[in-house]
């Protein structure tokens, strides 16, 4: 009895030891999505502090596919030591388990959250020479003549499409959708007008707002945005409950200690608190930065999956 409690005294000595010690090597940091994004570009600039307040290197590694569930799959199924990491957004977390038959992780039971990051939304556009006026304008024609008014999104399921979807459902109306390959053509194509409206994210719809290419009638968070602070919410036009948001955050695999996901939070935390991060996100064009707990992340992740699995049911969304 004596040998097995001075061997699990001896374990738990080394286990915390190890956390004390971490990280003594480069931690991958893995995006599942292409280099370039949003999610990358963010992840960049987070893992460069990391490696500068942690003392060790965190190497950015893309691995895209499958609406983002290679990567996130690939770090689910990791060693939970620490040294891979999942630097995520809303789509394979909260969507993807709803959106598909079959998903291959649990993002609750197979994932431990680290910190949320980031929080984007989206701005209701219409082209610059659109007859619509007003969120009352568009419904009000959408009413009158069911499927006329089209708009794009980055693919079914993207946070452009849900957006519409619920807009759809909460006004009673028939909208087109129009699934693109990307966010890049739906973008060109509003600008084009060959669209009739589209939900854009803040990030790649400022620019064109404030050229005056694009005019925008609400944003789809619960709070402004403050890179619109003029445009109002869904829900200020009078659509209580309208939110749809898009997050990104850091996760590790499920069993990860709980002192190495602690010191990950407390550089992510003061890492994002730092002023050339906050200017930098803030000229990507409208990131909200949201660096809480691994609790409050947690909390936003069970929230949200309950949230998109009843939207996407009560639309009937399918991939085809």
């Amino acid at each position: 009895m004596k040998t097995l409690t001075i061997t699990l005294m001896l374990g738990l000595a080394l286990t915390a030891h190890a956390a004390d010690k971490y990280p003594s090597k480069p931690v991958r940091v893995i995006v599942p999505y292409v280099a370039g994004g949003a999610a990358d570009i963010t992840t960049r600039v987070i893992a460069q502090k990391l490696s500068d307040r942690l003392g060790a290197s965190f190497v950015v590694e893309n691995k895209p596919g499958a609406n983002g569930m290679i990567g996130t799959d690939f770090v689910a199924k990791a060693k939970p030591d620490g040294y891979t990491l999942l630097a995520d957004a809303s789509g394979p977390l909260v969507v993807n388990p709803s959106l598909y038959e079959k998903v291959p992780y649990d993002p609750v039971k197979d994932l431990v959250p680290v910190s949320q990051l980031t929080s984007y939304q989206y701005a209701l556009v219409v082209p610059a020479a659109s007859p619509l006026h007003s969120l009352d304008d568009l419904i009000r024609t959408a009413r009158s003549q069911p499927g006329k008014l089209s708009y794009g999104s980055a693919g079914i399921g993207a946070g452009g499409h849900l957006a519409g979807e619920l807009l759809a459902l909460m006004s009673k109306t028939e909208l087109t959708h129009v699934p693109y390959k990307g966010n890049a053509q739906a973008l060109a194509d509003i600008l084009g007008g060959q669209l009739s409206f589209t939900f854009d994210t803040i990030v790649t719809a400022v620019p064109h707002i404030r050229s005056g290419k694009l005019r925008a009638f609400a944003v789809s968070g619960p709070t402004r945005s403050s890179a619109l602070p003029d445009v109002p919410t869904m829900e200020e036009l009078g659509y209580k409950g309208f939110h749809i948001t898009q997050f990104q955050g850091i996760l590790a695999p499920a069993g990860t200690d709980a002192a190495i996901v602690k010191t990950l939070n407390d550089a992510v935390g003061a890492a994002m608190r730092e002023p050339d991060v906050v200017k930098r996100l803030a000229e990507e064009g409208g990131y909200e930065i949201v660096a809480g707990s691994p609790a409050d992340f947690a909390r936003l992740i069970a929230t949200e999956l309950d949230m998109y699995k009843r939207l996407i049911q009560d639309a009937n969304i399918r991939m085809q």
